[in-house]
């Protein structure tokens, strides 16, 4: 597309993945002027990687360059040392210049898996706030009062709570608002919870005697459990920079209910396209699963390549299809100290997940997950296919082989992968996650998870 489409065409595709314009009208008046636009978004860099999430905002922005209009990425350097208060119960902890600068870097070589390079412009808010004198900080903070300030949600809470409130951090919102009168942005995107900021943005380009920037916020994206709000804390991610098989193995696993949802938001297909995509599986033309695979394909292809999408789509068909172990499964050996192994460990031991309490969780989730039968046991038949396993016993130290497709609350071992005369045990008992552990003679039957 390019920014030869008409205003109320722009609009319409701007708005599919927007929570809220304010306002509408004046972002029809900008965009009717057929002039290139200038877009701000402002990214503190306080982690240093993404999931998907985080690219509801990007993709947004990469609508706006699809329609000829000037991004620009502000990293914000300077007010991530501040940090910002938004949805905050109390005071966020201050990173260092070396954290942040980290960070960064990070940021960048991610964003540019969506936006055009060619068409983004980074800047670092330290350009302008660094020279910022201490008379200069005083000046800007007094076209503000606390009344004003107050009226954020999460500060009107901490105050009627008792809750400290920092001084600095009444000054971030007023810093964000500065970044854009010194960018003189048109408009503005952040999400959901930036929604004071980017008013007061607004607010204070008129005190500057500029038009003001029109606030664009951006909604929250659910997690794969399609319930809560993506975030690694509950499990339910994508991360941008997971392996395919991992993306496609975990977008495949996200509910039919919220596939529609995740084509808005994070998919480059028109509205109409959408539109015309889930008409053909509503009316049967299409199979839920292909248009899950079609979206998983997108996602990875964006993020790798389409030949990494296609292998991908494959490995997975091989395993949880066609029921077929995989050619390139590594192996992972072990020792079973004592005849039992703490399977927190195990799932760390064997690369599942990144730390023994990340291990824990998985175990906490399934029970939450209800993955279980009448008598309060785990049925390694009951759990999804998570991951499809071979194991060979050679007692006491036993070899591993499993091809791990995802990481997200439980790992299931297909006993139709094993070596003949060994199999895995049949049960997994709902004890406290801490007092599970694999024991027993894993060369015959006796076997057992505790």
């Amino acid at each position: 597309m390019s920014h030869q489409v008409d205003a109320e065409t722009q609009l319409k595709e701007l708005k599919r993945g927007s929570d809220e314009i304010l306002s509408e009208k004046d972002l029809l008046e900008k965009l009717k002027r057929g002039k290139p636009l200038i877009i701000k978004a402002g990214f503190d860099p306080t982690a240093p990687d993404l999931h998907l999430g985080h690219t509801v905002l990007l993709q947004q922005m990469a609508r706006f360059q699809r329609f000829g209009h000037h991004v620009v990425f502000l990293i914000g350097d300077f007010t991530g040392l501040v940090g910002d208060p938004s949805g905050r119960s109390k005071t966020r902890p201050q990173l260092t210049r070396e954290e942040v600068n980290r960070n960064a870097e990070t940021y960048k070589k991610q964003v540019f898996k969506i936006l055009d390079p060619q068409k983004t412009e980074i800047r670092f808010n330290s350009e302008w706030l660094d020279k910022m004198t201490a008379y200069d900080f005083v000046k800007l903070a007094a076209k503000a009062n606390v009344a004003r300030m107050l009226e954020r949600e999460d500060f009107k809470k901490r105050y009627t709570e008792n809750q400290t409130i920092s001084i600095h951090e009444f000054l971030y919102p007023l810093l964000q608002a500065y970044d854009s009168v010194v960018l003189k942005a048109d408009v503005e995107l952040g999400g959901r919870d930036q929604k004071f900021n980017l008013l007061l943005g607004r607010e204070l380009m008129r005190d500057y005697g500029q038009e003001a920037q029109v606030c664009l916020t951006v909604p929250l994206l659910e997690g794969l459990d399609g319930v809560n709000k993506m975030g690694k804390s509950m499990n339910n991610y994508v991360g941008v920079d997971e392996t395919p098989d991992q993306m496609y193995g975990k977008l495949m696993s996200l509910p039919d209910t919220m596939l529609r949802r995740y084509y808005e938001l994070l998919s480059a297909l028109t509205i109409d396209a959408t539109a015309v995509l889930f008409d053909a599986v509503k009316n049967g033309e299409m199979h839920p699963k292909e248009a899950k695979s079609k979206f998983a394909c997108e996602i990875i292809a964006r993020y790798h390549s389409p030949t990494a999408a296609d292998g991908a789509r494959e490995n997975f068909e091989k395993i949880f299809t066609r029921k077929e172990i995989p050619d390139d499964i590594p192996e992972f050996k072990f020792k079973l100290e004592g005849g039992e192994i703490w399977l927190p460990k195990l799932l760390s031991e064997v690369k599942f997940v990144t730390s023994t309490s990340e291990g824990s969780a998985t175990f906490i989730g399934m029970a939450s997950s209800g993955i279980a039968t009448s008598d309060d046991s785990f049925s390694s038949t009951a759990l999804p296919s998570r991951a499809a396993s071979a194991i060979c016993a050679s007692s006491p130290d036993f070899s591993f082989k499993t091809s791990f497709r995802f990481s997200m609350t439980a790992c299931a071992f297909l006993s139709d992968t094993l070596p003949p005369n060994h199999r895995l045990p049949n049960s997994l008992s709902a004890k406290p996650a801490n007092n599970w552990r694999l024991t027993g003679d894993l060369t015959d039957n006796s076997g057992r998870l505790e």
